[in-house]
């Protein structure tokens, strides 16, 4: 198979159609065949020539040239590929090193098993320009929803033929009760592209919430013109969703937008969703209204928010403590994906159970402690007094506003609740000793001899054993397990460290230890202040 001038235009004519057919450039195509040629005549005038190949692409007429570069002496090594300097000014008048001296060399005569191989090379070619094009293309549409037909189920995904490739829609990313068969029209989210060796591979998905979300974007102008916004969407497909809505325009009722007329608009999205359920929700920035929303239909009496925990305790009536977590926990779960908040619902009665057991045990604290009678010690914790180190530190003030306290009174409680904590240091001080803490900890600025003996217990007994310690072992924290967050107690959780102060203990310790430079310390801080005022 010799490239002979009857032939010359065909490879053109067979490179358009090759790029039509696959619907990548021509030139892509050429390059190709440029490539297999290079190395077909490489087998025919030896692997350690450079050859290269460059057809024309008005008349298709290949032109196959040796390609040697111009080296130092010393790198010379392979004649065959290399020239001198001083070889080179045969061919060039100034000759430099790297410069390149191409020779034209006679076409060759392809045999079978060489024309095979430069079938091979441009089939490959052009696959990878396939891939690269199909990849580039949807790459670009990650997170928006495409139309395709179902061509056949593997395994319980389904292929999806998309135009101009293929998509898979996994099993668990279909609604529970679709089925499909050959030739049927669906419609998916493109949740991913990926590259891979078998090429680039698109996955496809019916219950990611941003579905939803899409479509709604399809059905409400408003939305598309970005007049409402879509804050958060919390979904248990085919079941029931819930989605936050914002408008940007007081003049337009972003619920009542998404609802359109007589549920038109909704009503597309449900039947897209089989059926799925949707409570359209007004967005807040205020937390607990936002919660108050999300948990419709319920009625909330009172929101409590430990944001430290990232947790969120919420107060219904009794009768509505069924409304509120719904079937199977559900509506209580989707309040919690669209909040982003772990929830605890409790009923009034629950409440007011707590509430009161609490009154009762601050109650009984003050009276055994202080020894007092329990119509004092009531009075103390309805003034919101909960523990004795505010009964015996707290301004003189505060207590002599208190019904029935005058000054003495008042000073008698606080010198009884202060000999109570000294005592109570000076036991904590003696356990502590006890169980081997040095004096270097004990006289740590920042902890009391409680917390010393907590530490103790824990095995922390020395400086250096507290300046290796997290702040999270301190203060306590949160972590994410199986999608779920769990409660990491601190050692000095209960004393009301927090994770800020347990981090400046600890680093003060390190300093003391010399451990870290305290200019360095103070130049990170200053960075940090630095990029908290540039967000």
């Amino acid at each position: 198979m010799a490239i002979t001038s009857a032939n010359q235009l065909e490879l053109l004519q067979t490179a358009e159609a090759v790029a039509r057919e696959k619907m990548i450039d021509p030139d892509l195509v050429i390059q190709a065949m440029e490539d297999s040629l290079a190395r077909a005549a490489k087998s025919r005038y030896g692997a350690e020539l450079d050859i290269r190949v460059k057809i024309d692409r008005k008349t298709g007429r290949a032109t196959f040239a040796r390609v040697r570069t111009v080296v130092a002496d010393e790198e010379f090594e392979n004649h065959h590929a290399h020239l001198t300097v001083k070889q080179a000014k045969s061919y060039l008048p100034d000759p430099q090193v790297g410069d390149e001296v191409t020779d034209e060399v006679p076409p060759v005569d392809l045999g079978r098993i060489a024309a095979q191989s430069a079938k091979q090379v441009i089939l490959q070619k052009v696959r990878e320009a396939e891939r690269d094009r199909q990849f580039d293309e949807f790459k670009d549409r990650k997170g928006t929803i495409i139309n395709g037909l179902v061509k056949r189920e593997e395994y319980g995904n389904i292929i999806v033929d998309i135009g101009r490739g293929e998509a898979i829609l996994r099993r668990n990313e279909k609604i529970g009760r679709e089925s499909y068969r050959p030739n049927d029209r669906i419609r998916c989210y493109i949740k991913d592209v990926r590259r891979e060796p078998r090429g680039p591979q698109v996955f496809l998905s019916r219950t990611d919430p941003q579905f939803m979300a899409e479509l709604f974007k399809m059905e409400v102008p408003e939305i598309y013109d970005n007049i409402i916004e879509i804050k958060a969407v919390a979904r248990d497909p085919g079941s029931r969703a819930k989605i936050a809505v914002i408008s940007y325009d007081n003049s337009i009722d972003p619920v009542g937008a998404c609802v359109g007329m007589r549920g038109s608009r909704v009503q597309a999205v449900v039947n897209e969703l089989q059926g799925e359920k949707i409570d359209i929700i007004p967005w807040n920035e205020d937390q607990a209204t936002f919660l108050v929303n999300a948990l419709q239909p319920a009625e909330v009496s009172k929101v409590v928010i430990d944001d430290d925990a990232g947790k969120i305790e919420v107060v219904v009536p009794d009768e509505q403590l069924s409304l509120a977590i719904g079937r199977r926990g559900q509506n209580v779960r989707l309040a919690s994906q669209l909040t982003a908040l772990d929830i605890d619902i409790v009923t009034e009665s629950d409440e007011s159970a707590r509430r009161q057991a609490e009154f009762n045990e601050r109650t009984n604290l003050f009276t055994e402690v202080l020894d007092i009678d329990e119509m004092m010690a009531q009075l103390l914790v309805s003034e919101g007094f909960t523990n004795l180190e505010e009964v015996a530190y707290v301004e003189m003030d505060e207590l002599l506003s208190i019904d029935g306290f005058d000054e003495g009174t008042a000073s008698e409680l606080q010198a009884r609740a202060r000999d109570h904590l000294e005592a109570a240091n000076v036991k904590a001080l003696e356990t502590a000793r006890g169980l081997g803490v040095e004096e270097s900890l004990i006289e740590f600025e920042g902890l009391t001899p409680q917390m010393v003996e907590a530490l103790a217990k824990d095995g922390i007994k020395t400086l250096e054993d507290f300046a290796t310690c997290a702040d999270w072992e301190l203060a306590g924290g949160w972590t994410t397990q199986d999608g779920k967050r769990v409660k990491d107690d601190g050692v000095l959780e209960s004393f009301g460290v927090s994770l800020e102060d347990a981090q400046t203990m600890v680093m003060t310790a390190r300093v003391m230890l010399g451990w870290v430079d305290p200019t360095e310390l103070e130049a990170s801080e200053d960075e940090a202040e630095e990029e908290d005022e540039e967000a």
